[in-house]
């Protein structure tokens, strides 16, 4: 078992399996023979053209968190060929509190969102009528859409789409729409 381990029985094992390339003996002249073998010498020398066959399972190695595929809710209001612009809006969350609140500490409300029963969504219109405005909303999205503006709005938490009401303020040619906030922990959080 001796004579397996000595340097020499090493190379003549590798010239046998696999003969030397005279480019890789004159890359590997100024190295010491121990560290001129490795596990990849053995074999024959596989050529730059011999590529992995690719399969339906490779992955796609770019930077994107998700795919458009993925992203289905809300994209049927996406036109790309509509050249109106996105009016300027204001999500604000509201909640209802009383001197209990504030000044007791009676209740379990505080400032956090999780305690905010509606949100506002404030959306500035200039040069926009009352008629001209058509309003969907749905429980995570809201579409606006006016002959100047249009907007697809995905909102931070799902809302009743029924049970909210719009105000269209004329002096600041504003629409304000209040939608009640629906999440699965309000009857704990707001009692």
């Amino acid at each position: 078992m001796e004579g397996l381990s000595s340097i020499n029985t090493l190379h003549a094992l590798s010239a046998l399996l696999s003969p030397p390339d005279e480019d890789e003996e004159e890359d590997c002249a100024f190295v010491t023979s121990n560290a001129k073998l490795g596990p990849g010498h053995i074999g024959p020398a596989k050529s730059a053209e011999s590529k992995p066959a690719a399969s339906a399972y490779t992955k796609n190695y770019s930077k994107a968190i998700w795919s458009e595929e993925e992203v289905a809710e809300g994209a049927h209001f996406d036109d790309i060929a509509d050249p109106r612009p996105q009016p300027e809006y204001d999500i604000i969350l509201k909640q209802s509190v009383g001197t209990e609140d504030i000044f007791l500490g009676m209740s379990r409300k505080d400032p956090s969102s999780m305690c905010c029963e509606n949100m506002v969504v404030k959306i500035k219109l200039p040069g926009t009528k009352v008629a001209e405005v058509i309003l969907d909303v749905k429980e995570t999205f809201l579409d606006l859409r006016t002959p100047k503006y249009k907007l697809g709005l995905h909102l931070p938490h799902p809302v009743h789409s029924q049970e909210g009401n719009a105000q269209f303020i004329v002096e600041k040619e504003e629409l304000e729409v209040t939608l009640p906030m629906n999440r699965l922990l309000d009857c704990i959080n707001l009692a």
